[in-house]
């Protein structure tokens, strides 16, 4: 078993808590600047992918010897990408797009080692939820659990209560698909207890 320090490129509190609940502590928290633009008829799963690659690519540059673990959401209906809703309005239109529907999570996870190999996974969980009234719509608007959350909703707050059913991960929806994390990294010399 080696003893590194891990470093957590990404500025999502629900992340850092999901590896503290597996028992992996980050010595540091490094938000990747990057752009999350998708490129031309990328597909969702590509997308998560390519983000949380490049994401701990950029971190490892000025990191060495360390466990870089990066993640990205992102929620599709179909093919369409959900936005990360910053405003009221996109929030409104992923609520009223996913209301009734099964949609799709896609959680882009990159590990890069402490001998700099890069280990990439994408998970998909697929979540249907019930059909959302105006009223529950607007309720769940003026909440502000949707804020910076990919899809207009974050599942382990009052979304939950329109979540009918979930296929995967559930951890996978709130930001890191534990299953995976640990998977990586027993298997690659460090065993989490």
């Amino acid at each position: 078993m080696r003893n590194k320090d891990f470093i957590l490129a990404s500025a999502s509190p629900r992340r850092l808590q999901l590896l503290k609940q597996i028992g992996i502590k980050c010595k540091q928290v490094i938000a990747a600047d990057i752009d999350e633009t998708p490129l031309h008829k990328e597909s969702p799963k590509n997308l998560a992918k390519r983000l949380a690659e490049e994401k701990a690519k950029k971190v490892a540059q000025t990191n060495k010897d360390t466990f870089i673990i990066a993640a990205d959401t992102v929620v599709a209906c179909g093919n369409r990408i959900l936005p990360k809703a910053e405003e009221e309005d996109q929030a409104r239109t992923c609520l009223k797009l996913i209301s009734g529907r099964r949609h799709h999570v896609y959680g882009g996870i990159c590990v890069i080692t402490d001998e700099n190999k890069v280990i990439s996974r994408v998970r998909d969980t697929t979540v249907k939820f019930k059909r959302l009234t105006h009223q529950e719509i607007e309720h769940y608007i003026q909440g502000k659990e949707w804020q910076g959350k990919a899809g207009g909703y974050a599942i382990q707050g009052l979304a939950a209560g329109y979540v009918e059913s979930i296929n995967g991960s559930y951890s996978n929806v709130v930001g890191l698909s534990l299953y995976d994390i640990l998977q990586i990294m027993n298997g690659n010399g460090f065993f989490i207890k």
